[in-house]
């Protein structure tokens, strides 16, 4: 199933995404082949499983980017069809140097020198939307389908667009563009947070702090300051 979170309760890998806890645990046991995904969905047929990076050492190996609930469950899809019009197998994958979850390094099947990998990157994947599971409960939302929805604020303003749903160990965040250009800015994806899921009509209706945006702004120089 894919991975998705809950509003309110214990997310599992590759479910529905709901809002139930503000923490829920997103990185569980592996699942089965064809379960776990985070992705973005790019059309109504594929969703976005991954990205390839740069290219690693000298033998083909590349650095991967998964959007799967167990990052390395990526591998399970075969293959996997790249926004290059080709498809690829990865043949196995590791955790990347620097401790980051979702980062791996892959070897892809048929890639062997250092020249093909680099080919390969900003390289995204994706599987067959018809390959993953639909959420089972009322309060339940494939991450895929709240990338691109449109937030507004409890008045009914647009403040801005969902445009990734990152997890750093504590819960799932929205990540949001500012209407006007900008830094992004995170919203925990919680009820209290995130009172109206809608996505039948591609919005999301927040209750953000005052300053959601405002936090976001990088510090000024000392120099500006003086």
């Amino acid at each position: 199933m894919l991975r998705e979170q809950q509003r309110g309760g214990v997310e599992t890998p590759r479910s529905p995404t709901s809002r139930s806890h503000p923490t829920p645990d997103l990185r569980s046991d592996p699942p089965p082949p064809g379960e776990g995904v985070r992705g973005v969905l790019q059309t109504n047929d594929l969703v976005l499983v991954g990205e390839f990076g740069r290219a690693h050492g000298l033998k083909g190996e590349v650095r991967l980017k998964s959007h799967t609930g167990d990052p390395r469950a990526i591998a399970d899809y075969k293959p996997l069809i790249a926004s290059n019009g080709k498809t690829y197998s990865l043949k196995n994958v590791r955790p990347a140097p620097g401790g980051a979850p979702d980062l791996l390094i892959a070897v892809v099947d048929g890639v062997t020198t250092r020249e093909a990998s680099e080919a390969l990157n900003r390289v995204e994947l994706y599987v067959a939307r018809e390959k993953l599971p639909s959420p089972d409960e009322e309060d339940e939302f494939l991450l895929a389908d709240l990338i691109g929805l449109s937030v507004q604020n409890e008045a009914g303003e647009t403040i801005g667009t969902v445009v990734d749903v990152p997890n750093y160990g504590g819960g799932d965040l929205l990540e949001i563009a500012p209407l006007q250009k900008g830094p992004t800015a995170f919203l925990p994806f919680t009820k209290a947070f995130v009172p109206i899921v809608d996505i039948a009509g591609k919005r999301i209706v927040a209750a953000p702090p005052g300053d959601l945006f405002e936090q976001a702004k990088p510090a000024p120089d000392s120099e500006d300051e003086a």
